[in-house]
């Protein structure tokens, strides 16, 4: 052989041992995966990627050895004896043979491993198979700790509607253990009448992508939960919805705190009503019940015993117009510090005369005193009420057992008002709606709805509270809780108003823009031997104590048009220090600053004006003589 031939000879076998080596090494790399990883009888495809580098590293061996045998022992021609003696070239047919079969066979494993196709790999890099598990495993463990620590529940729903995950908050809102809820139905655990909604988000969630709603839950025992759900859908593969991802958040409070707003609201909306009837209203019935009474004085047996059903027409009037102030809390409340056992057998005789004969009436004064901080006359107001409400549930006639006692728990030390009665009950709906104003279960001409709203508004602004407990044909109990006072009761007695007229001396300024009212109290006033100035609103009353300079007293309306009475009392007290005031008023709207100056409800009665003058007065007096 010449010299290039030579050169060519050992480049070619300098290439297949290379080939060789590379072939080897891949091979035995694929094998080395294949066993580490355990996949030699679960990875065809990967046994035959190694047999066919396998068999073409052999090859290229064989090769190798074909190409340098002629330089074996330094003679050329001995060594090509040699190759054709050992076949070389049919060994060569040979490998190619079987690495030609390994090729179909790992052609024919395409359809099995279409990964292939697509060019993924034969086998994978353990490191980084380890390294995106651990990642895995550290985003489920993130993912777990934000789930199970957050405020709402989670809850995953299946395509069935069933639940597949729910994390501890969502447990505890339905009182149920996290282990109880896979499986369940998920609208088993909503309110039933809520259900149609429930499901209806459930179903459209897939189209719409998410959806939001407020439905209540059943939560065991029986506690009412509402819940804000955000619902967002799962989506499976190809972009087929399979359920939904449920945030719930529990708006239990919200919904209790709105539900107070919204009763405060038509509280508001009421008083405000209130106030307005009640300054015209109250005019009027004055007018009525003080020309009655100056008529019966000259009346025959006859016409005044008719004169007297109309006062007690009037009275009852008046008092139907304070319980509708006291509940809009446009009344002014007088509280002093009673004993409620004394008050209670006070009322006794009058809640007799409420009920009926069929009605046994069972009154039980605790042993301990029991004072608390109150308006008498609107604690007597609870009574009459709750004894009412009692006596309309026993219409076949009953029990009604009122009981006082003083109780020491988690509130502190308190005064228990307890009235019972043995009549029809209410359900669970109607107990929740009972302190609503205007709400009745009775028919028409039955009820005015304001009873029970009157109480609650009274016994909380006393700072007490109320409790109800009542069952379908099992009656009902009212329990009233106020704060113990801390100072004995004060003395508690009836005033008797003296029927005939107060009289007296003095010149008195009657500031009123109501012309009846005015009228009225005028020629009451002058009757019980009083020189009286009117004035029919603020700055008329002005000019006209200008006029006159021995007013003794100023008896002044406070709701007016223009300048009201506290106003008309600051300019007139700058002008005439020391001068007394009566305020007259069904209600003040807040606008009276002195607590301590004197005042007559609206609607009053002669005797109640003159007796009222003459006490203003004559301590004015008693000051006067003091100083001097």
């Amino acid at each position: 052989m010449n010299g290039w031939t030579d050169t060519w000879w050992q480049l070619t076998a300098l290439a297949n041992a290379v080939i060789l080596a590379a072939y080897l090494a891949i091979s035995l790399a694929i094998a080395r995966g294949l066993w580490r990883s355990r996949q030699w009888r679960n990875n065809p495809l990967g046994l035959a990627t190694a047999a066919i580098f396998f068999s073409c590293a052999v090859h290229h061996g064989s090769h190798t050895v074909h190409l340098l045998m002629p330089y074996f022992g330094g003679d050329m021609h001995a060594g090509m004896a040699m190759r054709m003696a050992f076949g070389m070239d049919f060994q060569a047919a040979g490998w190619d043979t079987v690495t030609a079969l390994l090729a179909v066979w790992y052609w024919t494993l395409r359809g099995r491993f279409p990964a292939l196709v697509r060019g993924a790999a034969v086998f994978e890099d353990l490191r980084l198979r380890q390294a995106a598990e651990a990642t895995l495993r550290a985003s489920e463990e993130r993912f777990r700790e934000i789930v199970e620590t957050t405020s709402e529940g989670v809850v995953v729903v299946g395509g069935d509607g069933r639940i597949g995950y729910a994390n501890d908050r969502f447990a505890a809102m339905v009182g149920r253990q996290p282990a109880e809820l896979p499986g369940t139905p998920v609208l088993d655990l909503v309110a039933i009448a809520d259900r149609p909604v429930a499901a209806r988000a459930l179903s459209e969630v897939g189209a719409s992508g998410a959806t939001r709603i407020e439905v209540g839950l059943q939560a065991h025992g029986g506690r009412a939960v509402w819940a804000r759900i955000a619902l967002t859908a799962r989506v499976g593969d190809p972009d087929r919805p399979v359920g939904a991802l449920a945030m719930v958040a529990d708006v239990t409070e919200q919904k209790s705190i709105e539900a107070q707003l919204h009763q405060a609201q038509k509280l508001e909306a009421v008083g405000q009503l209130a106030g307005g009837l009640a300054h015209d209203f109250n005019n009027l019935l004055t007018v009525i019940d003080g020309y009655a009474a100056l008529l019966v004085a000259g009346a025959d047996e006859d016409t005044a015993r008719d004169l007297v059903m109309i006062r007690d027409a009037s009275t009852r009037a008046g008092a139907l117009t304070r319980q509708l102030l006291t509940f809009s809390r446009a009344q002014t409340a007088r509280p002093q510090v009673v004993d409620v056992a004394e008050l209670v057998a006070g009322v006794e005789v009058l809640l007799r005369r409420l009920i009926r004969e069929d009605v046994d009436l069972i009154v039980t004064s605790a042993a301990a005193a029991t004072p608390v901080r109150v308006d008498p006359g609107q604690l007597e107001q609870v009574l009459v009420n709750l004894a009412i409400n009692a006596r309309d549930a026993m219409p076949d006639g009953g029990t009604l057992a009122i009981a006082t006692d003083r109780v020491v728990d988690d509130a502190g030390d308190r005064v228990l008002i307890t009235v019972t009665d043995t009549g029809c009950g209410m359900t669970a709906d109607v107990a929740e709606r009972v302190f609503e104003p205007f709400f009745t279960t009775k028919g028409p001409g039955g009820g005015t709805g304001l009873g029970l709203s009157t109480v609650y508004g009274i016994v909380t602004r006393a700072g007490g509270q109320v409790r109800l407990e009542s069952q379908p044909g099992a009656g009902a109990t009212f329990e009233v809780f106020l704060p113990a006072a801390e100072v004995p009761a004060d003395a508690i007695g009836e005033a008797v108003e003296p029927q005939p007229l107060t009289a007296g001396t003095g010149t008195i300024l009657l500031v009123e823009d109501d012309p009846a009212v005015r009228q009225l109290s005028q020629r009451i006033l002058t009757t019980a031997g009083y020189e009286v100035v009117v004035g029919v609103d603020g700055e008329n009353a002005l000019e006209v104590a200008r006029a006159h300079d021995g007013i003794d007293l100023l008896v002044t309306d406070v709701i007016m048009p223009g300048m009201n009475g506290q106003e008309l009392a600051d300019r007139l007290t700058e002008l005439r220090p020391g001068l007394p005031v009566i305020f007259t008023s069904a209600y003040t709207r807040g606008v009276l600053t002195d607590d301590a100056a004197a005042f007559l409800d609206k609607p009053f009665t002669a005797a109640a004006l003159t007796a009222k003058v003459r006490s203003v007065l004559d301590s004015r007096a008693g000051v006067v003589a003091s100083r001097a």
